[in-house]
């Protein structure tokens, strides 16, 4: 992507290598780029951090979920900006510039996943490539009116992608509309293992929708009865004991630690110059005590075979992907901090479970989009985009 022709500042800037695709598939005519964490022939991954990008090599194979995409004939635009070393939820990056949100450029485009989620929204690609640890697809997608996915845990392939949090990693991929984002569902994804019957028992998250804001609630509440009058409302989704809270620390404590085991060597070793709040966030891993982390991981099964039971093979949860639009670029420090926390007790439901979840878009307020999730079992990835596009048809003609 020539530097030129990139106005909201997605891409990174490396020289263009030509990037075999396959001639026809059921990806043709669709562009992709993709987050500078995984490898593509001939380019370097710079993973948003300089000291890794300088020691990086031109890679001679691509990552498999990069080669899956050519392979389905998606043709290659180049590499997009993404946080320093995946780790933020905010998008903003100190030392390669902060891409624009392609829907709301007064406001943040959300991370790790920026580039390429600005890149999508602002039609310079068909498809984003990203991943998602903590929200990192389904964040951006939100805050850039996208459609993203998280799919099943250890669903898709991380070989030659940088790590952060290995039991969290996963890819995912932005989409502007529902047909293009089923069409790559149904190419990436393959059926579903444990596809979803029709119909499914949809299921109010009730808990979630109570941490939404205001008004983004208020629209939110008016689709979803739209959607479906005979909506089963749940309550007492989170923790047994503690809550939203107990979830988002079984998370930050996991991710924490994952993060110091996959960076912490590199970054004792060279000591790079990291950005506001990265450092912190790894010292922090690095400091979690062995308590936490144990308490973390009981957490997170108690959590997973509850959701499980609630979802069972036909439940589908609804519920807002984040509390409202992306803060603003003007925001402070402890504003955005306190934005990416309470983004987290909604996005660490399916990190925790491993359940894949879609996010769709559904409103604005103030300028800022805002989407809607629905989370499903394991192994329902392409049934869950399928009732996704469902969902964002029946939202339009509402709206309409």
């Amino acid at each position: 992507m020539p530097v030129q022709d990139d106005p909201v500042h997605a891409f990174m800037p490396y020289a263009e290598v030509p990037v075999a695709s396959a001639p026809s598939g059921p990806l043709t005519g669709l562009t992709l780029a993709v987050k500078d964490i995984f490898d593509v022939a001939g380019y370097r991954t710079g993973c948003g951090q300089p000291t890794k990008l300088a020691q990086s090599d031109v890679k001679a194979a691509s990552a498999p979920i990069v080669q899956r995409f050519l392979d389905a004939g998606a043709r290659f635009v180049g590499k997009t900006h993404t946080v320093e070393l995946a780790y933020s939820l905010n998008g903003l990056n100190n030392h390669f510039g902060t891409p624009i949100n392609g829907a709301a450029p007064d406001r943040v485009p959300g991370g790790s996943s920026s580039g390429s989620a600005s890149a999508t929204a602002a039609r310079l690609c068909d498809i984003g490539l990203g991943s998602d640890t903590g929200g990192s697809v389904r964040g951006p997608a939100s805050y850039q009116g996208l459609f993203g996915i998280r799919p099943t845990h250890g669903r898709l392939p991380l070989d030659l992608t940088m790590p952060l949090a290995a039991s969290f990693d996963t890819p995912g991929w932005f989409c502007r509309d529902d047909k293009t984002f089923l069409r790559v569902g149904q190419a990436i994804l393959g059926e579903d293992p444990h596809p979803l019957p029709e119909p499914v028992r949809l299921l109010k998250a009730e808990d979630c929708f109570a941490l939404a804001e205001a008004e983004p609630a208020r629209q939110l509440e008016t689709l979803v009865a739209r959607i479906d009058r005979m909506l089963q409302p749940v309550t007492g989704l989170t923790a047994a004991d503690g809550g939203f809270d107990a979830l988002y620390w079984a998370f930050r404590w996991l991710q924490g630690v994952e993060s110091w085991q996959s960076h912490g060597a590199f970054i004792e070793a060279w000591k790079p110059a990291l950005g506001p709040g990265i450092g912190e966030r790894f010292a922090y891993g690095r400091d979690v005590p062995a308590a936490d982390a144990e308490k973390g991981r009981a957490v997170r099964e108690d959590f997973r075979r509850r959701l499980g039971t609630l979802l069972g093979r036909d439940g589908v949860l609804l519920l807002p992907t984040v509390p409202g639009p992306a803060p603003l670029l003007a925001a402070d420090d402890a504003a955005l901090e306190a934005s990416r926390a309470q983004s987290l007790r909604l996005l660490c439901l399916s990190g925790l479970s491993g359940f894949p979840q879609v996010t769709i878009p559904a409103g604005t307020h103030e300028g800022g989009p805002f989407g809607l999730s629905v989370i499903g079992p394991a192994g329902s990835d392409l049934s869950l985009v399928r009732l996704a596009a469902k969902i964002s048809r029946a939202m339009a003609v509402q709206i309409a």
